[in-house]
């Protein structure tokens, strides 16, 4: 992992990486999953049964596209007892959260005669995709259904791969916990395709949220207009901003708990501490040791990891800005004095005990965060991306007087003269 100074020739280089790392053969990826798209939105299940059979290894009939009842029933025996119970504490958090953030229609009287206002309404249906690839993550089921189903929405539906045809249990009994509709055993561009413009079988939905590949966001990417979508991330990525008070070993194990993700993820260290860059590393060295998935945090360390040393920690604030990560920790002495300089990040981490996997299972807000820089313009998850704003417009015939000639003369400006006599007819 790379140990670099802040500003000079070699942290620039690095910035510029860390930017572009999921940029490369963008164009080809583009045309693998236009080809699926156009496939799917044209044979329907016929493009899922042999796309399936083609990246899952499966071959399977349209009817078993869905789970079946009999597959939950024997996911839910196979989850121990222990696992259900810390499942339904974790929902019990997430539900708490996003009701303080549930919102209702609004409507105000401007003066006698005119009320305007906003009516908000949930999206009918919602289309979850839930990764099953190298990991699958049932965790992204509660954060994505449970903001869904308070927001209102009527019909959600989840789609998730079955790599060789297995299932993961724990995601179906999660899909049964939060009450998902229905579930489908499809992966992939296809999934997105099939819940965008529908099929046979898998209905058609308003908005698709959640994570997954480059294959997946850029399918997501392609779709959008036709159907919402929350947000186009790439992968995950942590930043620490840490001082000389901060516990080096708190440190690097954070910082693996997303390097392990896969290869492109990135874990950062902003510090002003020589001593604790020193130490992060070496803990990092004997910590990656002992992961199951040390191989995949080797290399993303390598490619995509880096102790920075800052000179004070406000230019590490002002560094993490400029990466907006989707991860940012603060370990220093006084967290709260920080946190109001930053302005870019998906979700911020205070103090030594709220490490990012808290936020990942049941600190309460929704994991599904924005990656890539777009913390700048982009926002978590919440129940908001479920919901609609309506505007709401009322004149009685006097106030709509008032402001006729107003109307007439920018419709005649703009020459939209029908405009215009819209306002000219009423008297």
């Amino acid at each position: 992992m790379k140990m670099i100074r802040a500003g000079s020739e070699e942290f620039r280089k690095f910035f510029k990486l860390l930017l572009e790392r999921h940029g490369k053969g963008l164009l080809e990826i583009d045309r693998r999953v236009g080809r699926i798209i156009e496939k799917v939105s044209r044979y329907g299940d016929r493009a899922l049964v042999e796309l399936t059979k083609k990246f899952d290894g499966v071959k399977i009939k349209a009817e078993a596209l869905k789970v079946s009842e009999k597959e939950f029933i024997a996911a839910e025996d196979m989850v121990p007892d222990d696992v259900k119970k810390a499942m339904k504490t974790a929902m019990t958090r997430i539900k708490k959260y996003h009701l303080k953030f549930l919102r209702g229609s609004r409507v105000y009287s401007e003066k006698k005669g005119i009320f305007l206002g906003q009516g908000i309404r949930a999206v009918g249906t919602a289309g979850i995709y839930v990764p099953g690839g190298k990991a699958s993550y049932p965790s992204s089921v509660f954060m994505n259904a449970i903001p869904a189903r308070i927001a209102g929405v009527k019909k959600i539906i989840m789609c998730t791969p079955a790599p060789r045809g297995e299932l993961n249990p724990y995601s179906l009994v999660a899909a049964r916990l939060c009450g998902i509709d229905e579930v489908y055993r499809i992966g992939g561009a296809q999934a997105i395709a099939a819940m965008a413009f529908g099929t046979e079988t898998v209905p058609r939905v308003d908005k698709i949220v959640g994570p997954g590949n480059i294959y997946v966001a850029t399918a997501k990417r392609m779709v959008f207009g036709k159907v919402g979508i929350d947000m186009v991330a790439g992968p995950t990525e942590i930043v620490v901003v840490a001082d000389s008070s901060a516990n080096p070993i708190y440190i690097a194990a954070d910082m693996l708990s997303q390097s392990e993700h896969d290869e492109t993820a990135s874990a950062i260290l902003i510090t002003n501490s020589e001593k604790i860059a020193s130490q992060v590393k070496i803990e990092i060295s004997a910590q990656i040791k002992k992961l199951k998935r040390s191989e995949i945090a080797c290399k993303s360390l390598k490619n995509f990891g880096a102790v920075i040393i800052t000179e004070n920690i406000d230019e590490g604030i002002g560094i993490a800005n400029q990466i907006a990560p989707e991860h940012l920790e603060i370990m220093v002495r006084n967290p709260m004095r920080i946190v109001s300089k930053v302005e870019n990040a998906g979700a911020v981490f205070l103090g030594s005990y709220t490490p990012e996997v808290l936020g990942d299972y049941a600190a309460g807000p929704s994991h599904v965060l924005p990656t890539g820089g777009t913390a700048r313009f982009s926002s978590v998850l919440s129940v908001d991306d479920f919901m609609k704003r309506i505007s709401l417009i009322f004149y009685d015939r006097k106030e709509f007087l008032k402001v006729k000639k107003l109307l007439i003369t920018l419709a005649s400006i703009e020459g939209l003269d029908a405009h215009a006599k819209s306002a000219m007819v009423r008297k």
